[in-house]
């Protein structure tokens, strides 16, 4: 399944629910499924430009790239982990160009702050980055 369509069957599956804030509300206890271990939040992995501190996690695992976050705020924590989900398994040179169409799709960026809009703004950019430099070390090889 390519990352587009990944996205889209996850915009389909989130907007089966019709209330915004109740979508949103199962964004958020999405989030309490993902799991940073402690030794992954450090420095190196804080997200810079987010209001709430989040820590992001990428690794290539068998030529797919895979996300872990974690955050101090629940929402922000959710959030994060629908991109987490969204670039998890995929090619790193889709995860590199595929942009997340869902905070729109489903409604969201009418309800989050401007702050939240650029901390995820800052957590696509973390992601791309890390699938850039998968690609590098990737072809080095």
């Amino acid at each position: 399944m390519s990352l587009d369509d990944k996205q889209q069957s996850l915009i389909d599956d989130l907007n089966i629910i019709h209330d915004p804030h109740e979508r949103l509300n199962a964004v958020v206890m999405r989030g309490h499924a993902m799991k940073l271990d402690e030794a992954q939040k450090t420095e190196a992995n804080l997200v810079p430009g987010c209001v709430s501190r989040v820590w992001l996690h990428g690794e290539l695992v068998n030529g797919r790239t895979r996300f872990l976050c974690d955050a101090e705020s629940p929402m922000v924590k959710g959030l994060a982990a629908l991109l987490c989900e969204l670039y998890t398994d995929a090619e790193p040179a889709e995860a590199a160009v595929v942009e997340p169409r869902v905070w729109e799709a489903c409604g969201f960026t009418k309800m989050l702050s401007p702050t939240r809009l650029n901390g995820l703004a800052n957590m696509r950019l973390r992601i791309r980055d890390m699938a850039n430099q998968f690609i590098t070390s990737n072809s080095s090889l």
